[in-house]
């Protein structure tokens, strides 16, 4: 009896462990480097971690974009935007639902949710 209740607690353990763990997805990164847009608004990555991103809604050209560095670990995007004005720099955290050639999707921590295209 005393061994059905210890491998009883064990499995139920072990089961509780098991289902409490998030499994995290992975993206290519590869996937992230290009010209993407969403509406007005568009980003454009370099493989080498730097980009920019433009709001045409905003009067604002692709030669005036504001510059940002990103990295891209799991499903965690990071970026590190430039400000105008400055050294200021603000980061940016958002974990991808979807990355593919031709789709980019992404949320924020306050529930907001981005959907890019790929564009030339």
């Amino acid at each position: 009896m005393k061994n059905k209740i210890i491998y009883s607690a064990a499995s139920f353990f072990l089961i509780f462990i098991l289902a409490s763990c998030e499994k995290e997805e992975f993206f290519d990164e590869s996937l992230l480097a290009g010209r993407w847009q969403s509406g007005t608004l568009f980003d454009r990555y370099f493989a080498n971690g730097t980009g920019y991103t433009w709001d045409e809604g905003d009067d604002v050209r692709e030669d005036e974009a504001q510059n940002f560095t990103w990295t891209l670990t799991g499903s965690e995007l990071v970026r590190n935007e430039q400000m105008e004005i400055g050294d200021v720099e603000i980061t940016k955290i958002y974990t991808i639902t979807e990355l593919t050639a031709e789709v980019l999707r992404y949320r924020d921590d306050f529930g907001r949710s981005f959907t890019f295209n790929r564009v030339n």
